[in-house]
């Protein structure tokens, strides 16, 4: 199991000390969670941040867009380091558009769908990808209650990702942490993204093993 932390829920007030903390801990990826305040009912942080984050880091970024016609700021968010870039199905008419740009980049494209969009929306571009972010709550902000009613898009989108012999992951992002990680694990995930779970935690290293769930 890939661990992608979400910096969201880091303390910002000592925000480089978090960073390299949870990096000494083990994590794979630090994930950034970049809200408009339009797609979603929040606002986090642009590229700026993200360029600040590359400097301070040296994990892969995972840059989830939550913002409306991704296609405008995708070169933005790629000169600003991001190295996997997923944006939403349901904030674009153009998805083909945004992973040809990122492709093209040499960046790591994925497609996100919220909980009411059906795995089966999205089917055509699953090919094209390198991961389907699968939100587990409704995106806008962290610390939700985990719908477990996603577990089964999760067994649906992994079915049909083998059957297809396709190489795409599948990423879940929200309400995670140790005791429902497992779950989605044998669901079919691939990379967990956790906020709260692992910076809101009296020790990083033991909550990404957690996560991990690697006796699963």
């Amino acid at each position: 199991m890939i661990v992608a932390p979400s910096v969201i829920a880091a303390d910002f007030s000592d925000f480089q000390r978090a960073i390299k903390e949870v990096e000494k801990a083990g994590a794979d990826l630090l994930h950034l969670d970049i809200m408009d305040g339009v797609f979603v009912p929040n606002i986090t942080f642009g590229p700026m941040i993200v360029q600040a984050i590359d400097a301070i880091s040296d994990l892969e970024l995972d840059a989830h867009l939550m913002i409306i016609k991704p296609e405008k700021y995708l070169k933005a968010f790629i000169d600003a380091g991001a190295d996997w870039i997923s944006f939403h199905a349901e904030a674009t008419d153009n998805p083909e558009k945004c992973i040809t740009v990122i492709k093209n980049h040499k960046k790591k494209v994925g497609l996100a769908i919220s909980p009411p969009t059906p795995f089966q929306n999205v089917t055509r571009y699953v090919e094209h990808l390198n991961f389907l972010l699968i939100m587990s709550v409704h995106p806008g902000f962290y610390g939700q209650k985990f719908m477990p009613e996603n577990v089964k898009k999760i067994e649906e989108a992994k079915n049909w990702i083998v059957k297809k012999n396709l190489s795409c992951l599948i990423q879940v992002d929200g309400g995670i942490n140790g005791e429902n990680a497992c779950v989605l694990k044998r669901a079919g995930a691939d990379i967990i993204v956790a906020g709260a779970a692992v910076f809101r935690s009296d020790n990083y290293k033991k909550a990404i093993e957690d996560l991990r769930c690697s006796k699963v």
